[in-house]
C-alpha cells in the first residue's frame, strides 16, 4: 500500500475533529475523501503531509512511518485550493522550486519543468507572473509544482474550489490524466459529489471526523450501508420500514429484494430509493412494478439533461420517512424523482398535477436504532436510572452501553457485574465499560467513541443540584439528550408525557425526539407551552399544532396546552391536573460565552417534580 492511516486523531480545544479514522490507499489508486464542511478531511489531509501534529494514530507511507517526519522528508506533494503560489515569483520558478532547494542542477531543473507545463496544458507560459494567469491556469502550476520532485504520493486539497464549473470539468480530466499517467498514488479531498463520482477509484465518506463508509463509488451510491451516507451521496427517499422473507415493506406496499438486510423474521429497516428509481404514470395498473400511491407534483426543476420533481404523498400507515425530511407539522411524505428530458416528454407534469408513484429499485439498510449510554457509579442510587433505562431500551429496541465510572478507579468487577445484573434480559445489545475518568469526563469520552441517542442519569435524592451539575456536563459533551432519572423513581415505564416547549426551532427537537421516544412506549404526550402575554397566542396555536401532527404522524396521542402565567407554576399545575408522569424540557439557547447551561428553570421546577423522571432535550441549534 502507497498510504495507510491507522487510528489517526486530531483534537481542537479538546475537540476531536479527526476522530479515530484509519484508511488504506493501494498502489497508483485516486482515493477520494468526501464531506461536508467541518468534517475532518482538509485536517486529515494535512496530517498525511505533516501539515499538521498528529495527537494518536500513525501515518505510513510506501511502508515508512513518517509520523514524526517534516513534510519535506515525507515525498509528499500537496496542492492546496488557494493554489499558494509564490506571487513574485514567475511560472518557471515556481515549479522549479522544489528542485532548487534540493540543489539538483539547472540544466536538469529545466527539461523536468518543461515536461510537466506541457503535460498541465501550460507550455510556452514558463515566464509568465502568476497574475497574468487565470486560476485555472493558476491551479495548473500549483500542480506541476506539486509534481516537480516526484512525490510519492500526491495529495490535493479542494483544488478546483475556487473555479467556475467548466474549468473544474477539464482540470478534472487533466488530474485523471496525468495521475494514471504517472500511476502516483493520490487522495483528493472534496465537498463536490460529481467530482468525487467521476474522479474516484475508490471513495470514503467523512462526518464530524469519522470514517463512515469507503468504496467503490457506485457500490457506495447504489448499496450504502448507513444513514448518513445514503443521505449524503446524492438526492435520497429513505424510509423505515420492515423486512419480511421475501423483502421488505413499507406499510401495505410490498417490495421483493435480491439481497437484503441480514435476520430471521421481522424486523425494522431502513428503505432506500434513488430519484431515477421511481417511475409515475396516469394510472396504477400502467406501473410495472409496486406503487406507493397517488401524489402531487409539488415543485417541478429543469436541470438541463434531466427533470427533477417533489411530490406529496398521502401518508403510508406505520411508515415514518427520514429523507426528504417531512416539513414540521406536515402529515404528507414528499418524494423526490428525477427524469430524463425523455420521460418527461411521454408523460408532461407541473405543479398541482397529479401521478400515481412506482418504485422500481428499492435497498434495504439495517436500521440502527437508538443506542443509550447507562451511567452508573457502582452504588444503590444508580438503581432506579439503571431499571428504567433498561426498560426504556427494551421498549425500544435499543442498544446499550453500562457506562460504569467511580470516579477517582474504574468500577471493581463485582460491582459492574451487580450494575449488569439489574438490566436483566431482553435488551438488543449490551456493551459494559468501565472508566478511570469522572463521571462527565467518562461520559464525554465514550460517546466521542461511539456516539448516542440518549445518556440516563441518576438524580440522587441527598443532592439534586450536584445532579444537575452532572447532567449540565454531560449535556456539553455530546449531541444526545439526558434522562434524569430521580433515586426513589419506582414507578413504572412513564406512559403520560408532558412536554414543555418553547415556540421556536428549539422546540421541534423536543417534540422530534419525544415523539420517537413516546411511539415505542406506547405513551401519550401533552405539548405545553406557557405564555406570558395572551397576544402571543396565535403563534402559539400554530406551533402547537404543527408540533401536534408531527407526533400523531408517529402514532402519537397528543393534545395541547397554552397556559399564561409563571413559568413553573403552570407546569406544576399542569402535571397536577394531567397526572402526568415525565417532564420534558429543553436545553435553552447559550448566550454569549457559547457556554452550555441548563438555565434557571429546573432547579427551581426539581423541587416540585417529587420523583418524576425528565427528559432534557438538546437541540441542534444548541452549539458545543
Amino acid at each position: 500500500m502507497s498510504i495507510v492511516v491507522e487510528a489517526l486523531i486530531k483534537r481542537y480545544a479538546g475537540h476531536p475533529v479527526v476522530n479515530n479514522v484509519s484508511l488504506e490507499v493501494a498502489d497508483g489508486e485516486l482515493f477520494v475523501l468526501l464531506g461536508s464542511s467541518g468534517s475532518g478531511k482538509s485536517t486529515l489531509l494535512r496530517m498525511i503531509a505533516g501539515l499538521t501534529e498528529v495527537d494518536g494514530g500513525r501515518v505510513l507511507l510506501h511502508g515508512r512511518d513518517v509520523t514524526d517526519l517534516p513534510p519535506a522528508r515525507r515525498g509528499v506533494g500537496f496542492v492546496f485550493q488557494s493554489y499558494a503560489l509564490f506571487r513574485g515569483m514567475t511560472v518557471a520558478e515556481n515549479v522549479e522550486f522544489a528542485l532548487s532547494i534540493r540543489g539538483v542542477a539547472k540544466a536538469v531543473r529545466r527539461s523536468r519543468r518543461e515536461e510537466l507545463l506541457e503535460m498541465v496544458g501550460l507550455a510556452g507560459l514558463h515566464g509568465r507572473m502568476p497574475r497574468q494567469l487565470s486560476g485555472g491556469q493558476q491551479q495548473r502550476v500549483a500542480l506541476a509544482r506539486a509534481l516537480a520532485h516526484q512525490p510519492e504520493v500526491l495529495l490535493l486539497d479542494e483544488p478546483f474550489g475556487a473555479l467556475d464549473a467548466k474549468v473544474r470539468t477539464e482540470l478534472r480530466r487533466t488530474i485523471r490524466e496525468i495521475q494514471r499517467e504517472l500511476k502516483i498514488a493520490t487522495i483528493f479531498v472534496t465537498h463536490d459529489q460529481e467530482e468525487a463520482f467521476e474522479l474516484a477509484d475508490r471513495l470514503a465518506v467523512l462526518s464530524f471526523g469519522r470514517l463512515l463508509e469507503a468504496g467503490p463509488p457506485e457500490e457506495l451510491y447504489l448499496r450504502p450501508e448507513t444513514e448518513m451516507v445514503a443521505n449524503f451521496l446524492g438526492s435520497a427517499n429513505l424510509m423505515v420500514g420492515e423486512s419480511t422473507a421475501e423483502g421488505v415493506r413499507l406499510g401495505p406496499v410490498h417490495f421483493p429484494l435480491s439481497t437484503r438486510a441480514d435476520g430471521n423474521g421481522a424486523r425494522r429497516v431502513q428503505v432506500l430509493f434513488r430519484p431515477e428509481d421511481v417511475a409515475l404514470r396516469a394510472a396504477p395498473d400502467e406501473l410495472a412494478c409496486p406503487v406507493l400511491g397517488e401524489a402531487v407534483v409539488d415543485h417541478r426543476a429543469f436541470i438541463g439533461s434531466f427533470e427533477r420533481l417533489r411530490l406529496r404523498l398521502p401518508p403510508l400507515q406505520g411508515v415514518r420517512t427520514i429523507a426528504p425530511p417531512v416539513p414540521f407539522g406536515s402529515a404528507e411524505i414528499q418524494v423526490e424523482v428525477s427524469r430524463t428530458q425523455d420521460q418527461a416528454r411521454r408523460f408532461p407534469l407541473r405543479p398541482g398535477d397529479a401521478a400515481w408513484v412506482g418504485v422500481q429499485r428499492v435497498h434495504a439498510l439495517v436500521h440502527p436504532g437508538m443506542r443509550f449510554l447507562l451511567l452508573t457509579d457502582g452504588t444503590s442510587r444508580s438503581s432506579a436510572a439503571l431499571s428504567l433505562g433498561a426498560e426504556l431500551a427494551r421498549l425500544a429496541h435499543a442498544r446499550v452501553t453500562l457506562l460504569g465510572s467511580g470516579g477517582a478507579e474504574p468500577l471493581d468487577e463485582d460491582s459492574l457485574r451487580a450494575a449488569r445484573e439489574r438490566l436483566g434480559s431482553g435488551l438488543a445489545a449490551i456493551d459494559v465499560r468501565p472508566s478511570a475518568e469522572p463521571p462527565g469526563e467518562a461520559v464525554a469520552t465514550e460517546v466521542e467513541r461511539e456516539p448516542c441517542d440518549l445518556v440516563v442519569l441518576a438524580l440522587p435524592d441527598e443532592a439534586p443540584a450536584d445532579g444537575l451539575a452532572l447532567a449540565e456536563k454531560v449535556v456539553a459533551g455530546g449531541q444526545h439528550h439526558v434522562l434524569l432519572v430521580p433515586a426513589g423513581f419506582a414507578g413504572p415505564v412513564p406512559t403520560r408525557f408532558l412536554v414543555c416547549v418553547a415556540v421556536g426551532e428549539p422546540g421541534k427537537e423536543d417534540v422530534a425526539f419525544t415523539g420517537r421516544l413516546a411511539r415505542h412506549l406506547a405513551a401519550e404526550a401533552t405539548i405545553l407551552t406557557v405564555l406570558p402575554e395572551a397576544e402571543e397566542a396565535d403563534r402559539a396555536e400554530r406551533f402547537l399544532e404543527g408540533s401536534r401532527r408531527a407526533m400523531a404522524r408517529l402514532g402519537v396521542r397528543v393534545e395541547t396546552r397554552i397556559r399564561q402565567g409563571a413559568v413553573v407554576d403552570e407546569i406544576v399545575a399542569q402535571i397536577v391536573e394531567g397526572g402526568h408522569d415525565l417532564v420534558v424540557v429543553g436545553v435553552p439557547l447559550p448566550g454569549r460565552p457559547r457556554e452550555i447551561s441548563l438555565g434557571p428553570l429546573l432547579p427551581r421546577l426539581l423541587p416540585d417534580l417529587g420523583h418524576r423522571p425528565v427528559l432534557i432535550i438538546r437541540s441542534p441549534e444548541v452549539a458545543s
